[in-house]
């Protein structure tokens, strides 16, 4: 399994919690963004910088990605492709999309872009909590474990 990050909305305490997990399972780590990223020295970490333009990092890391690799996105339509694909997809905040739920997040989520193409103004997600990033590690450990 390689990890591939989409990097550019990706918070930091969640890159920090990648680099120590890709160095304590040796797992390819890739972060994809748009500009360039500061990343430790690693064999298991790398960046990728694409250019810039919309879903350009989202289309490449689709492209990229093969079955049973991970992506870390808060990008529903993304999440989506990877599921797809036969990947998997883990938000920043530690939820597992999967066949399951990926359907009425992606309703929700065009639901909320027509309210916002209406002039309707709706909330962006709430700030990072201690309880998300620790759901996070959580649930990347169980990804990571042998099974």
């Amino acid at each position: 399994m390689n990890i591939w990050v989409d990097a550019d909305a990706c918070p930091v305490v969640i890159k920090d919690i990648l680099y120590r997990a890709a160095e304590r399972t040796r797992t390819l780590v890739t972060l994809v963004a748009n500009q360039s990223l500061r990343i430790p020295t690693s064999p298991f970490i790398k960046s990728l910088r694409v250019g810039s333009g919309f879903d350009v990092a989202d289309n490449e890391i689709v492209k990229r990605m093969q079955p049973g690799d991970l992506v870390i996105t808060a990008d529903i339509p993304l999440a989506a492709e990877v599921i797809d694909k036969g990947g998997l997809a883990l938000n920043p905040r530690g939820e597992l999309y999967s066949k399951e739920n990926i359907t009425s997040r992606l309703y929700v989520r065009d639901l909320m872009d027509s309210f916002r193409a209406t002039g309707i103004e709706t909330q962006g997600p709430p700030p990072m909590k201690q309880k998300d990033r620790e759901q996070f590690a959580n649930n990347l450990n169980k990804l990571l474990l042998p099974h």
